[in-house]
């Protein structure tokens, strides 16, 4: 009866403690919390970084293009000797992989 009593008397109290608790457990682990926060950021600072090496890639293969569209024996021949492995008769070639 006592009991019953004092929680009337205390309402605002306990409501104040069950609200202070549901939004403090919901700021550190929540779907929108700390935590999610901080492995949201971790995700998108990887992705930067892949996006950085992507668009590395692009423009090699881009200056790659270039090279070929303008036929440029240089990179031509590069390609030539690399690829079908080709050499003149007194060259000698060494396999370093």
């Amino acid at each position: 009866m006592r009991l019953i009593e004092s929680f009337k008397k205390k309402k605002l109290v306990l409501l104040n403690i069950f609200l202070m608790l549901y939004v403090s457990i919901n700021l550190i682990g929540g779907e929108r919390g700390l935590i999610s926060y901080f492995e949201k950021n971790k995700v998108y600072d990887n992705l930067l970084k892949e996006e950085a090496s992507v668009s590395n890639e692009l423009k090699d293969f881009k200056q790659k293009i270039k090279l070929i569209t303008n036929n440029d024996l240089d990179y031509l021949d590069i390609l030539y000797r690399e690829k079908l492995k080709f050499g003149t008769k007194d060259e000698i070639l060494i396999k370093l992989k």
